[in-house]
């Protein structure tokens, strides 16, 4: 049997096929909120501040926030998806049965991790409608442009795998379910919202927007932005590669620490 094979065989399918059955079948708990928060951005910064604001860098304000959101709402989901599975497994004691199967750790790291990715991506997509939907509002006969839709795909996937990446090691950290609150609320989205989503880098005075290109989310929001609009504030190629080399950092760590049992085995 190939190496692929092994890693992605029948058990792989069979752990990545239940924890997508595991949001997918409470959709009022994992596609509904982040469904009518967005509502909420869209009516109060897209319709209201967009109103007064009009234009950033010859963009729609509307235009232009809407990647920051799909990036927040994309990677949130992807890293809760996967902290909360691995640490409620932990918790109910349930993650055992996989790490005594005969998965590779490898194996099981992928399962988790693919998962958690396509429902960030699914929570993209929704977000997506949400501002299919307020954008002629907005904007009398507008649209959303896809512009570079290879880059956009390119960045979801990596984006979301590397949030799905920082879940599992989030999930093997926390002690509980608070701890989970805090790396979610008081980190990630903090600095997603210092990641340009609501305003460009150019506007910035030179000592802050250097000190903005230490976030990682600058690279994220902007390399989707430029998926969208075909503008960005960084390097979009340069940004995708650190990315995918930093997703492929993190995914290995991942499986160094489920073979050492780490926050499993007491």
């Amino acid at each position: 049997m190939s190496t692929v094979g092994s890693v992605f065989g029948t058990g792989f399918r069979s752990l990545l096929k239940r924890e997508i059955l595991r949001f997918v079948r409470r959709p009022r708990n994992t596609f509904l909120p982040p469904a009518i928060t967005n509502i909420l951005y869209f009516s109060v910064f897209g319709v209201i501040l967009g109103g007064r604001i009009r234009e950033i860098q010859g963009f729609d304000y509307i235009l232009f926030i809407l990647p920051g959101l799909v990036v927040l709402g994309a990677v949130s989901n992807a890293f809760e998806n996967s902290s909360f599975s691995i640490f409620h497994g932990r918790w109910n004691e349930y993650i055992h049965e996989v790490l005594t199967s005969p998965l590779s750790y490898t194996s099981q790291v992928f399962a988790y991790v693919a998962a958690a990715a396509l429902r960030g991506i699914v929570v993209g997509f929704i977000i997506v409608g949400v501002g299919l939907v307020f954008v002629p509002f907005a904007i009398d006969g507008g649209s959303v442009p896809v512009t570079r839709p290879l880059y956009l795909v390119a960045f979801m996937v990596i984006i979301t795998t590397l949030f799905a990446s920082f879940g599992v090691m989030g999930g093997l950290w926390a002690h509980d379910f608070d701890y989970l609150t805090v790396l979610n609320q008081f980190i990630l989205r903090p600095l997603t919202f210092f990641g340009g989503v609501f305003y460009s880098l150019d506007i910035l005075p030179p000592l802050y927007r250097t000190l903005s290109l230490l976030n990682p989310m600058v690279y994220m929001v902007n390399g989707v932005r430029f998926g969208f609009l075909g503008y960005s504030d960084v390097d979009p190629n340069a940004s995708l590669v650190v990315l995918t080399t930093l997703t492929f950092v993190v995914l290995g760590v991942d499986a160094y620490l489920f073979k050492r049992g780490y926050g499993i085995i007491e």
